[in-house]
């Protein structure tokens, strides 16, 4: 039968991802790296085979937020994330409710699906939605951004995805007992180590949002006494990069500051660690790098710096690729290419006191500028300005596993 042979095709091919997934060396505590960086590839697969489960009709979502009052900065982080495929079509189709395994209502995750259906309507009846119900629903989870004063954007997208996970978590709520023992893996490869943190973390938090946005990094210390090396594992959903001073041409780029960010850092006694081995603090040497790649990176450009008595804004143009943005060089030894595709920008104008913050998100048809209710098409080459403030990527490649 014509018909028969297609569902045939697509059940055999998500069959065929869950079964590697599932097999020895490819499950979520694999003991190879390599195999981690095949996982993530895999677990890409499995988002479309999920998504493709139930066909999701949508508009253009090139529609705009009404500002209730200096929200701007939820604005642009919820058009943001409303252009994160795998969120909004998880959000559109309802998943989550079949999905949790938490017993936190989802009213934060209802008002966020609500919100991003007015955005991609199919019939587009609203040029402007009105978020007033879902950051009422927010403010209540978190009291914090309670009031009309501005907020910070990358502040909001960090604990907006953390409600949203706490509320369609996988796992059962467990309540952590004062400070667990630490597991020594003295005779485990860094691999093992990696691996048998991260499905720890998994056993109590494991959502749609840990498959999209959560990666692994790695800090290694080295000590200057013994040369002792021991491995430190921390899950993170966006990269926090530090911007380096002006350079002679004005500008700098999105490598520059990723080097930086992982760059041999000198620790004297005072500001390292205790050695495991020489049971004192010592010199010592640290070097940050991603463990694990995660499907979309966010990468903060840290514009803001907090000094005794001020906050002050940097305001140098960091240059990014739009495409094949490549982390593999801050991940695993040979773990090969990895490859990014830049799908949105928050973007925040103006000074610490006085900031007005907009997006540009991509779509089928090209690039839109989100100013909270206006929406209007931009190229390209207008997208990099030294107002960039939070870079969303998205993983576009495969990487070929190399021995």
């Amino acid at each position: 039968m014509p018909g028969a042979s297609g569902v045939n095709t697509e059940g055999s091919c998500e069959a065929l991802c869950r079964t590697l997934v599932s097999q020895k060396g490819l499950q979520r505590e694999t003991a190879d790296i390599s195999h981690s960086v095949l996982y993530t590839s895999l677990m890409g697969l499995l988002l479309v085979t999920d998504n493709e489960k139930e066909k999701l009709t949508v508009g253009s979502g090139r529609v705009g937020l009404k500002n209730i009052g200096n929200t701007c900065f939820l604005n642009a982080v919820v058009q943001c994330l409303s252009h994160t495929r795998g969120l909004r079509d998880y959000s559109l189709l309802k998943s989550y409710r079949d999905d949790k395994f938490s017993k936190e209502e989802t009213k934060l995750m209802e008002a966020f699906s609500q919100v991003l259906s007015g955005l991609w309507d199919v019939n587009e009846g609203d040029t402007v939605v009105n978020p007033r119900q879902f950051y009422n629903i927010f403010k209540d989870a978190v009291p914090y951004f309670s009031g009309y004063s501005q907020q910070d954007a990358q502040e909001f997208l960090r604990f907006l995805l953390d409600k949203l996970h706490t509320e369609i978590n996988r796992r059962p709520y467990v309540r952590r007992t004062g400070k667990e023992p630490e597991q020594t893996f003295a005779r485990f490869r860094i691999s093992e180590e990696a691996a048998a943190m991260w499905k720890k973390h998994l056993e109590r938090d494991d959502s749609r949002i840990v498959d999209l946005f959560s990666g692994q990094l790695r800090s290694s210390l080295h000590c200057s006494v013994c040369s002792h090396s021991s491995n430190t594992f921390d899950v993170f959903c966006d990269l926090s990069l530090p911007i380096p001073k002006r350079s002679s041409s004005g500008q700098v780029t999105l490598r520059e500051c990723l080097e930086l960010f992982s760059q041999e850092e000198k620790l004297d006694k005072d500001n390292s660690p205790m050695c495991e081995r020489c049971n004192r603090h010592t010199e010592c040497t640290k070097r940050l790098s991603i463990q694990r790649f995660p499907q979309v990176i966010v990468i903060h450009l840290n514009r803001f710096t907090t000094s005794r008595w001020s906050i002050s804004k940097s305001t140098v143009y960091v240059s990014f690729p739009l495409t094949n943005l490549d982390l593999g060089r801050y991940g695993p030894v040979d773990c090969g290419p990895v490859l990014y595709d830049l799908y949105a920008i928050c973007n925040h104008a103006g000074t610490v006191n006085m900031g007005h913050y907009t997006a540009c998100c991509s779509d089928e048809n090209g690039w839109c500028f989100y100013n909270d209710s206006s929406v209007t098409p931009v190229s390209e080459n207008q997208l990099q300005t030294n107002q960039a403030y939070v870079l969303f990527y998205q993983r576009s490649n495969s990487t070929t596993i190399r021995k």
